[in-house]
């Protein structure tokens, strides 16, 4: 995560270095027209089996936040979040499931998100991409078994991204940690051991299934121990 005194652009500096060290980097435009897109998408995965050979693993993680309530949002700002979030996803997966049929093999992964499973005030547009790529996972699952290629999603509950450190205020922190029977945020790097396992061996009977990583947000309903206070506002 950035450090206090780290701008943006030098979190992203030091993450491009570290691809550089180490693997691939490769930008890909899924903000702008279909055409655009859709181009930027096919010459990326064209660059991964140049210099790969194949694709084994996709994890979908590109998306935007927006808080903005359904009787005021544009139809701007739907279209921009449905596009990123949702057809974004589809178009990628797409293009590299069509190379692991290829190979006979694979594994994707769509981060989806509690949004997309239950109602929350501002989520109009945010929710229904996430419940439709949660849904596409689904289907993909259903119609990619049989080329051996796995499709799962992660959807993360209340996580300490820099999104949540700018949506969430300090009376939205305090319901979060309330109804989490963890009582606590959770980080990136346990959304990323949740994708690790996904893409391992060991997950290889899991197909078309969302895991939710939420610290229990999910299960737990209204019911607490007596002990534990309610938020204050």
């Amino acid at each position: 995560m950035p450090q206090p005194s780290q701008t943006a652009e030098d979190y992203l500096e030091r993450i491009h270095e570290l691809i550089e060290e180490k693997g691939y980097a490769r930008v890909v435009d899924i903000a702008s027209s279909l055409d655009l897109k859709l181009a930027s998408v096919t010459s990326m995965v064209q660059a991964i089996v140049d210099r790969f050979g194949r694709v084994d693993i996709l994890v979908n993680n590109a998306g935007i936040g927006g808080n903005t309530p359904f009787l005021d949002i544009k139809l701007e700002e739907w279209n921009r979040t449905i596009s990123i979030n949702l057809t974004g996803a589809f178009l990628v997966a797409q293009a590299c499931a069509r190379e692991m049929v290829k190979q006979r093999g694979g594994r994707i992964i769509n981060i989806a998100s509690l949004s997309g499973q239950r109602g929350g005030h501002g989520r109009a547009a945010y929710g229904a991409a996430k419940a439709g790529l949660e849904l596409l996972t689904k289907v993909m699952a259903v119609e990619l078994a049989e080329f051996g290629i796995n499709v799962n999603n992660i959807a993360p509950g209340a996580i300490e991204t820099e999104m949540a450190k700018f949506a969430h205020d300090q009376a939205t922190r305090a319901a979060y940690n309330y109804l989490i029977p963890m009582t606590r945020y959770g980080t990136p790097e346990e959304i990323a051991d949740a994708a690790v396992f996904l893409s391992s061996d060991e997950s290889r009977y899991i197909h078309g299934h969302t895991l939710n990583v939420d610290g229990g947000f999910r299960a737990a309903g209204l019911m607490f121990r007596g002990d534990k206070a309610a938020p204050s506002s």
